[in-house]
């Protein structure tokens, strides 16, 4: 099989990112960059991310989840304790992230270290999904094989059944991550490839050190 992309080009030039537009800290410039997503007609899911891992069998494996929350620390995002990424992250809990809006020509490039939060802060948010993403959670060994869809079914009516009429609390194997960074690149699409790249890099004394980037 072949399939030649060669032609698949566009031209960025819808905005450019200057070093006088930007503040000393990447989470202000995240917060602004989300907010003009938005602004410019959003993309599906603008919260959407990929994460990448580096799985216990040394291969690294990108995927993408949702962003539900971000803070002055850093990226909160939710999954089963037990999945791939979280035995990955488990066992090394450097991640990087990534969000490419093609509505806005951006993309924003995280390296950071992915902590549990607090059981109560889970709590918080589990409460807050409908019942069928709650008892999704239990019903899901996530990452594990399963002979069929049928058992997945059957899997979610047992738990359908067993919290019928009962609050739906939080599996103690679900929760969230934060993912504390420790670098952050913003790239901004450009006119002939010399597209604008900004590197947030956090130093000893937790001030960052901002560079700009070859192409």
């Amino acid at each position: 099989m072949e399939n030649d992309l060669s032609n698949y080009r566009r031209n960025y030039q819808k905005v450019e990112l200057s070093m006088n537009d930007i503040s000393d800290n990447p989470m202000e410039l995240f917060q602004k960059w989300f907010y003009e997503v938005e602004e410019y007609g959003g993309d599906v899911e603008s919260n959407a991310m990929t994460i990448s891992t580096i799985g216990l069998d040394g291969f690294p494996k990108s995927r993408a989840v949702l962003l539900k929350k971000y803070t002055w620390e850093g990226f909160i995002f939710y999954t089963n304790y037990n999945s791939e990424k979280g035995k990955a992250i488990e066992n090394n809990p450097n991640v990087c992230l990534s969000f490419l809006w093609h509505n806005i020509e951006r993309q924003v490039i995280i390296k950071g270290v992915a902590e549990k939060i607090s059981e109560n802060l889970s709590d918080g948010y589990f409460e807050s999904r409908p019942d069928g993403s709650k008892l999704g959670a239990w019903a899901s060994d996530q990452s594990e094989p399963v002979a069929s869809r049928k058992y997945l079914d059957d899997r979610l009516s047992l738990f359908e059944k067993q919290f019928e009429n009962k609050e739906i609390t939080r599996p103690k194997h679900w929760g969230g991550y934060i993912v504390r960074p420790i670098s952050m690149e913003f790239w901004q699409g450009r006119p002939n490839r010399m597209h604008d790249r900004i590197r947030y890099t956090l130093q000893e004394d937790f001030n960052w050190k901002i560079e700009r980037l070859a192409p």
